[in-house]
This record gives C-alpha cells, structure tokens and sequence, in this order.
C-alpha cells in the first residue's frame, strides 16, 4: 500500500527581499519540476517484542544514500542507526511532525490503527526530477551541445553525486549544484503530504483534479502546508518567509507571508511540551498568510536559463540586505517602496492581460503570434485595431514595470554590496529583452548567479533557448505549472 505525493519546484518572478516583511506580496509561479515522496511500509508484519520504537528507512537513489532510524513511539525522537552519508533534516522533521499531527488529530480507535502502521516501520523514497539540479558539467564533459534537448537525453532522476573524487584521488562529500527551484521546499512537503495521506490524516486531490484549491476545499491542504512550513522552518534553523513551501503546497500564487509567531512553539519545543502539544499548537494557530490565485496570461511561457556561473548563497544575501535596512532605514524603505509599487504594477498589468484574453481572445491571439516573431520596438506597428494597440500596450507597459523592478533591485545591490544582479547577469538579460518575442527577463527571487528568467510570447521559447546557446546559457526543460501538492498514481520512475 504504497502513497506517492508530488510537490513542485518555483520561481520567485517578484517580491525578492520584500517577501520577508508583511505586508509585501511576491509573485511566485510553481513548475512541472516535481518532488516525489515514496512512502510504504517497512515490514509487513508486526514484531510483538517492539512496542516502544519503530524503525524509519529513508532512500535517496539519485545521492545514493539510505539511512535507517530508530524512532521512539513515546517521544517521536530519531535516532539514526545506520547511514551512507549525512542526514536530512527536512525528512527527519516531516517524519516527527506528520506523525505528531495524526496523534495530535486522531481519537483512540484511530490512534490504535496508527501505532500498528507505525509498529511496521516507514520506508520512505525520495526523488527529484532533474530540473532541480544542474547537469551543465556532464553534458559539457559528454561534448553535447548547451540545448534542452541534451537535458532531455539524461535519463529521468539521474544521479547527482557529482565531483565525488578529490583532487588526490580521495572521496569526498559531493557537490550537489542546484538550480534554484526550491528543492528543499518540494521534498518536505513532498514528504509530509505522503505521510498524512498514509495516516489517512488527509484526502490528497490527484493531478487531473483542480488544482487551484478553492477556499472552502482546502481544510486538508491547510494541514499538509501548516506541517511542512513548520518542518521546513525548523530544519532550516529560522522563520523564512515561507513563499517556497507555500507555492510546493497551493501552487502558482500572489502570496503575503505569515507571522513568524505562529510558529513559536514549535521554536520553543525544548521547554518539555510534547510534540504532539506542539503540532497541535502549530495546526491551531492564526496562519495568517495570504494567497490569491495567479498565473502567466495565456500563451506565455516560462523559460529559465542556466549561465553556468555557479549559485549564489541566499542567506548571506539576505544578511546583507538587512544588514543593509538597519544602517540606512530611511533609504532601505524608500527603496522598499519603490520596489513595492513597481512589483504591484507588473502584477496588475499580468492580471489585465489575463482579463484582454478572456474577453477579446481572437485578437488576443492575433497580437500575441504577431509580437512572438518581432522584437518589442516593433510590437506597436503591428496592432491592425484598437484592441490589439491596447494589448500591445499593456505588454510593453509590462516590460517597462520589469524594467524598473530590475533597476531598484540592483541599486539594492550596490547599497548592500552584494550582487543582486550581477553585471554578468544584466547583460544576459537585457540581451534577452532584446530578443523576437521576450515580453521580459530577471532573476528570480533573491538573485546573484542562478538560473535567469524569461518570460516569453507564442512559440518563441525554442528560439531564445538556441540564442541563449549561442550565449553559452543552458535553457532547462522547466515551465510554469500552476498545480500543487498531489497524490500521484505510483512511483514516477516506472512511468
């Protein structure tokens, strides 16, 4: 009786920095690259000598890693037994927390049926589709070409122990080179959804059900997202802002954060409460984020695009940003504001476009085909009637926003000296502004050298993946996906 649940990976398009503070909203797009949580039990027979701990095994094919745990069914505390590496923390705080959450929710007859699954030990698998990490190495060391096709040759869920062998000739931990997607995000909740829908603490929706959890559906995708924030924040040692989890779990997404004190208990679990008081804390606590539906207008793509450049560390980014807000407030909000206000315009003028398409869809179309073949100084000539001149100016009104987003994000980045965008990033960028079809560029979420974005029109995808390389930037395979968190049909790799 195996549970499989899938979470994706996202892109921050706006709110970089500002996320972190109510009551700024970010824009953030959840993606087809998927999570995947495996979870079965471990024995299928009950030892009746164990009754105070349970065995957890977790498997990670593509690190070639297995731990085994010893987990104490009175504490819920685990202790590893046996390992090929180090250990996961966002696994071992989604296990505690899952299965605190079903005590914390279940009667007696209910926690009886519990402990007897529990008694038969977890074996849990965890896998990411290959967008998450960078390939770039292997296919240049296999001399093929920087195209999504070569990234499409790799087999799904390839290996990513990279760079294993010292120079020397040691081993030595592997270097795991992300793209930036949010992979820790997708794997927690990827492993606490499988995990409360194991417990029947929650019905998950399958793929081909609407996804966009309307409000009144969504009493058991509340508690996947309230458990895997909580994990996610724990393990990672401090309160995020949480945008990352939020879209793993609701998908594409406006979203304002929640205030970190809903989750002060679970901060302050060592003051001798139980886990299960804690959880239950957590669950009923004022989560008081916000999330409106949101998604790219019709016919417009999400590319993203690897320089090659090596990652950047978001957390001494923000350190430096707010570093950056303490010792010069006055001009940190102004520049806050500005950031603000051109964020809450791109999202406006998006939404407008949104609402052109619905109502004027021939000529929305029409506009649409046109501009994917032309550069943005030409889009205006090419409207023949009032509403395609009213679309066209709506997208280079969008253009313009990002353009300004863009402009304020790197004055932050000089004022905090830190490389919010990078010169080597800006010239990628505008060149990819100045390409048939790109409504607009940036770098996602806190910025520095990962993946870039591009946001494009009609077919014009594949032509700005063979430019960018030309330009020695690896287009990935990522698109947007506006879908969440979702019981899956069985394990992805006999797909």
């Amino acid at each position: 009786m195996a549970v499989v649940a899938s979470a994706p990976g996202k892109v921050l398009m706006t709110g970089g920095y500002l996320v972190l503070e109510r009551p700024n909203a970010g824009v953030v797009l959840s993606t087809n690259a998927r999570f995947y949580a495996i979870v079965k039990p471990l024995n299928n027979n009950i030892d009746p000598e164990i009754l105070a701990w349970t065995y957890v095994k977790l498997t990670s094919p593509q690190m070639s890693r297995e731990t085994i745990y010893k987990m104490s069914l009175e504490h819920l505390t685990l202790q590893c037994v046996s390992s090929s590496d180090s250990r996961n923390p966002f696994v071992e705080f989604a296990v505690q927390y899952a299965v605190a959450a079903a005590r914390a929710k279940f009667d007696k007859d209910k926690k009886d049926m519990l402990h007897k699954l529990l008694l038969q030990g977890l074996d849990i698998t965890i896998l990411g589709c290959n967008d998450f990490y960078s390939y770039r190495n292997q296919i240049e060391a296999r001399r093929l070409p920087l195209t999504p096709e070569s990234l499409a040759s790799l087999p799904p869920f390839t290996s990513i122990t990279f760079n294993t062998e010292g120079e020397k000739g040691e081993t030595r931990k592997p270097e795991v080179a992300k793209t930036g997607l949010g992979s820790s995000a997708a794997m927690t909740t990827a492993v606490t959804a499988a995990l409360l829908h194991y417990f029947a603490v929650v019905n998950l929706p399958s793929l081909s059900e609407d996804q966009h959890h309307e409000k009144e559906s969504t009493v058991d995708i509340d508690v996947v997202h309230e458990i895997a924030q909580t994990a996610h924040c724990i393990a990672q040692g401090k309160v995020g802002s949480g945008f990352d989890v939020s879209s793993a779990v609701y998908g594409s997404q406006r979203y304002v954060r929640f205030s970190p004190d809903v989750l002060s208990s679970a901060q302050d679990a060592i003051k001798g409460k139980s886990l299960e008081e804690v959880i239950s804390d957590v669950i009923n606590g004022k989560w008081d984020h916000e999330r409106t539906k949101f998604s790219l207008p019709p016919l417009m793509n999400l590319l993203l695009g690897e320089p090659g450049a090596g990652g950047s560390s978001t957390v001494s980014m923000v350190g430096a940003v707010k570093k950056w807000q303490k010792s010069k407030p006055q001009k940190a909000l102004e520049t806050w504001k500005k950031l603000s206000d051109a964020n809450s315009a791109l999202e406006v003028r998006l939404n407008m476009l949104s609402t052109m398409a619905k109502e004027h869809w021939d000529s929305y179309t029409s506009i649409i085909d046109k501009c994917s073949l032309h550069k943005s100084e030409k889009w205006m000539e090419l409207s023949s009637e009032p509403t395609e001149a009213e679309i066209v100016k709506a997208l280079l009104g969008a253009r313009d926003t990002m353009l300004e987003i863009r402009f304020h994000m790197r004055l932050m980045g000089q004022a905090a000296g830190i490389p919010i965008e990078p010169e080597s990033q800006t010239k990628l960028l505008d060149a990819t502004m100045n390409m048939e079809g790109v409504l607009f560029a940036g770098v996602p979420g806190a910025g520095g050298f990962d993946a870039v974005f591009a946001v494009t029109l009609g077919n014009s995808s594949s032509n700005v993946a063979k430019e960018w390389s030309s330009l020695n930037v690896l287009a990935l395979l990522v698109r947007e996906d506006p879908r969440g968190v979702s019981l899956e049909t069985g394990d992805p790799r006999t797909k």
